[in-house]
């Protein structure tokens, strides 16, 4: 095997992953929309991590059982600063599993994955047709 097809394969796996992700996180939206259960969140900290630039965002909501529950979006870079209040929807069973419910976090997180499959997909399609 050469360096090329190698990189084709991991182009290929990288857009499938990233597929998979996408429709994982559309259907998860699905079912909130369907069943889940509306909060208010605050967010009540910002997580930093070395290898990236951007905070993550701690969002604290309380579910209909009165526990409070903290979570992380999935996307870093939000521009939700410490003390913003976000509409939040969860699902009964898994109230760790919440998103942050304004159209924008819903879709954003959505397209970023089925863009990245689609370069993945797309650049592993290129390089097979110039063979």
């Amino acid at each position: 095997m050469t360096g090329e097809t190698i990189g084709i394969g991991l182009a290929v796996l990288a857009g499938l992953v990233s597929l998979w992700a996408g429709v994982r996180e559309a259907r998860l939206q699905i079912r909130l929309s369907r069943y889940g259960l509306h909060a208010e969140g605050v967010v009540v900290d910002q997580e930093h991590t070395s290898a990236d630039d951007y905070s993550t965002p701690v969002i604290e909501f309380t579910d209909r059982q009165g526990q409070r529950v903290r979570f992380r979006p999935p996307t870093t870079g939000t521009g939700l600063a410490l003390g913003t209040h976000v509409p939040v929807a969860y699902l009964p069973e898994r109230p760790k599993s919440a998103r942050v419910f304004t159209r924008k976090y819903r879709l954003h997180r959505i397209v970023g994955l089925f863009f990245g499959a689609m370069l993945f997909l797309g650049v592993a399609a290129g390089c097979l047709l110039t063979r």
